[in-house]
């Protein structure tokens, strides 16, 4: 496995977001060229605040991304020595829903384990054109099983850990991620856990990438979906001020 490039992460959300990225971009030559003609003091106004809004979205988000996916320690996975310092990791479950950047990289960190990896995909539920675009950019590792989010082939209490990392916010409900939970109570022994690892709906994330932020959950929403499903947060923390990391247990 190749590592990663120091600007992969930031090329990545481009790739996988580029229209937003190109009408931010002719947006803001645009009204750079509006200043530059004579015009009115609204027509002046009216281009300075495109250029407010579309240079922050251009720089700040990506500029967020970058800190986030290149340069903190998501993808360098010290991290996992917290998360998994006192738990049995013989059997590891890996759950995704359409994009898989991780998997590869934390089974090559854990060495040898029995090791599974889910796609949640479903095209008919999942129709945003970025997960599409990201899907057919970088396909699913081989050997993936496809699998409904409440429906695994996975034996009861046979996983010792359970990876959900940057995907189960694509279930929009609250109904939905309870049942991934409870799918996932069904997979652990009562000493497993669940590792979550997801940006949230908070100021931060707001600040970051503007509306952007309402695709993710808000951390009082996790808590009910899991809590429902008959688990507790045994820890969690950041890495980064957007994204923060649970470590989930049976009640």
């Amino acid at each position: 496995m190749k590592p990663r490039g120091p600007w992969q992460g930031m090329i990545n959300i481009i790739r996988f977001n580029w229209p937003f990225y190109l009408l931010a971009s002719v947006t803001l030559l645009v009204a750079l060229a509006g200043l530059l003609v004579p015009g009115s003091t609204l027509l002046k106004l009216a281009c300075s605040v495109a250029i407010a809004g579309a240079g922050y979205f251009l720089f700040v988000s990506l500029g967020v991304s970058h800190l986030i996916y290149d340069r903190s320690d998501l993808y360098r996975w010290r991290w996992l020595d917290r998360v998994l310092h006192d738990a049995k990791r013989n059997r590891i479950v890996f759950c995704h829903t359409g994009l898989d950047e991780a998997s590869e990289a934390i089974k090559q960190r854990l060495g040898p384990v029995e090791w599974t990896t889910l796609d949640h995909f479903d095209a008919e539920q999942m129709t945003e054109a970025s997960i599409q675009r990201a899907r057919r950019l970088i396909p699913p590792t081989a050997g993936t099983l496809s699998a409904r989010f409440d429906q695994w082939p996975v034996e009861s209490r046979s996983a010792d850990v359970i990876f959900g990392m940057l995907a189960i916010h694509e279930f929009r409900s609250e109904e939905e991620r309870t049942r991934w939970f409870e799918e996932a109570l069904r997979c652990l022994p009562p000493d497993g856990r669940i590792i979550l690892v997801e940006h949230l709906r908070d100021t931060a994330n707001f600040l970051a990438f503007g509306p952007g932020f309402l695709h993710f959950h808000s951390p009082a929403s996790w808590q009910r979906c899991w809590k429902n499903a008959g688990l507790h947060a045994a820890d969690q923390f950041r890495i980064t001020p957007w994204i923060r990391i649970f470590v989930i247990v049976p009640s």
